[in-house]
């Protein structure tokens, strides 16, 4: 039996192949080489270059290894009975990543140069083969948009779990202090009860102390601290009091010439009890501003979450408000821009429409620009968002003053798997996934870059003016500014 002869008998026990006509069979006997891998060669990489054949699977195990996210996962799989590589009518060219042979292998292949001649003179293999590719591309789409989400997601907790730490630990430190803060105040009330003050002495020493309260609380720099302190010190140690006291009410707004009234208006020996109970009154109204600041940013981060992941609505085209989609993804990636001391910001009109879709989706897309914005920008820089109406369009800028976007691959960043991220910092979907969603949305995305300028800027159709019913696709522009 000659080999194409032992071929033709293999492919038709092909599980996918085998009831292909047997002049197609032959055809494919005829056209391809026998290929043998042992475990764990690599088939096909992104470093080789193009990806050359169809391979028939006969024997064996074949995965696909992709990089996603922080680590490198497989993807997909093929035994025997199965086909991988390029496929007729695909579009594929480099390999995402690398198929490797799990176990000894065996494969026909077929180079990419015969394959307009088998669609000729094979169709039913052809049209076996195009289903195969749409179920592939399914699945690989399927994945991809699932680990770009899972690695959004991860960006998104990793920020949220930062900022929402800095308002909780603030809490939990002002609720201890708190604490110890009231045992003082009642002690002091008690000391000062038991001094005997007349009437008109207490009212004195309540005057201050609602003085005190009343005044508006703000941060004092080191040196103002310092400063208050010192003369605090001095003005005590004169009167005959406990300078300990000194520190406590350099955080208040207490003045010298309220202090100086006070010491005018009870004896001496009170001066001390006096002020130990107004420190901790204005220490405590102090600790329960702080406590009601920090549940404010616990509660706006919450309310960022739940408006960014819109996760009390269904995934159905609605009427959104695309600026406050903006303002609780910028809350979000706030602690990104801290991080590098990065300057972000949003303007939105007042008068903006909203527009109709799903609001999750859109926000994902004002995720995806500013992250990635976020990341080319250096330490210093500057990003900002802008949202306004353009007629029956809603327009969305996002614009950082980072290096620009190389000419050479302005026209391939919208590709599926294209990042110039390092290896673990993307997976080369989010502007893909941008451009997809805006095509669901009957939306559209220009690009300009020079260097210290570039910008992302979105149009979509006001609510009540898309061009149909249904989603549609529209086409993606690049314009390029030298």
């Amino acid at each position: 039996m000659t080999q194409q002869q032992s071929i033709v008998q293999r492919l038709r026990e092909h599980a996918m192949l085998g009831g292909a006509p047997s002049e197609e069979l032959d055809w494919l006997a005829a056209h391809g080489e026998l290929r043998q891998f042992s475990a764990g060669d690599v088939i096909t990489s992104r470093s080789y270059g193009p990806v050359q054949y169809l391979f028939l699977v006969l024997t064996g195990h074949v995965a696909f290894y992709a990089d996603r996210g922080p680590a490198r996962r497989k993807v997909m799989e093929w035994k025997g009975g199965e086909v991988a590589g390029v496929l007729p009518y695909s579009r594929l060219t480099v390999s995402p990543g690398d198929s490797v042979a799990e176990a000894p292998t065996e494969v026909w292949a077929i180079h990419r140069q015969h394959l307009p001649e088998l669609i000729r003179e094979c169709p039913e293999v052809t049209a076996i083969l195009v289903h195969v590719m749409t179920d592939r591309a399914r699945r690989f789409t399927s994945a991809d948009l699932r680990d770009e989400k899972m690695l959004a997601l991860g960006k998104l907790a990793a920020g949220l779990a930062h900022e929402l730490n800095n308002p909780a630990s603030a809490m939990v430190r002002s609720a201890k202090e708190l604490g110890d803060l009231l045992a003082q105040g009642e002690a002091a009330a008690r000391a000062l009860g038991a001094l005997g003050l007349s009437a008109a002495e207490v009212a004195d020493v309540e005057g201050v102390r609602e003085a005190c309260l009343a005044a508006p609380v703000r941060t004092w720099s080191p040196l103002e601290r310092a400063d208050r302190e010192d003369a605090l010190t001095t003005w005590i140690e004169a009167h005959g009091a406990d300078v300990a006291l000194a520190q406590p009410l350099a955080e208040t707004g207490v003045s010298l010439d309220v202090l100086e009234r006070l010491a005018g208006a009870v004896p001496a020996g009170a001066l001390d009890v006096a002020l130990r109970w107004i420190a901790s009154g204005c220490a405590i109204r102090s600790l329960t501003l702080e406590i009601e600041r920090g549940a404010s940013r616990v509660f706006e981060l919450v309310s960022a979450v739940k408006g960014f992941t819109q996760m009390d609505r269904a995934m159905l085209a609605q009427p959104v408000d695309v600026g406050q989609g903006i303002r609780d993804t910028i809350i979000l990636l706030r602690s990104k821009a801290s991080s590098k001391a990065v300057s972000l910001a949003a303007e939105v009109d007042s008068d903006l429409p909203r527009v109709q879709g799903v609001g999750a989706e859109l926000n994902q897309i004002w995720a995806n620009l500013i992250d990635n914005a976020l990341d080319a920008v250096a330490a210093g820089g500057r990003v900002e968002v802008k949202a306004r109406r353009e007629g029956n369009r809603v327009v969305v800028e996002v614009n950082d003053d980072g290096p620009g976007i190389p000419a050479e691959i302005r026209d391939r960043i919208f590709e599926p798997f294209f990042t110039t991220k390092d290896v673990g910092k993307g997976v080369g979907l989010g502007l893909d996934m941008v451009r997809r969603t805006l095509e669901r949305h009957d939306g559209e995305i220009d690009l300009e870059s020079r260097p210290g300028r570039t910008v992302f800027r979105v149009r979509l159709p006001a609510e009540g003016m898309r061009s149909s019913g249904r989603w549609s696709r529209s086409s993606k522009r690049v314009q390029i500014e030298e």
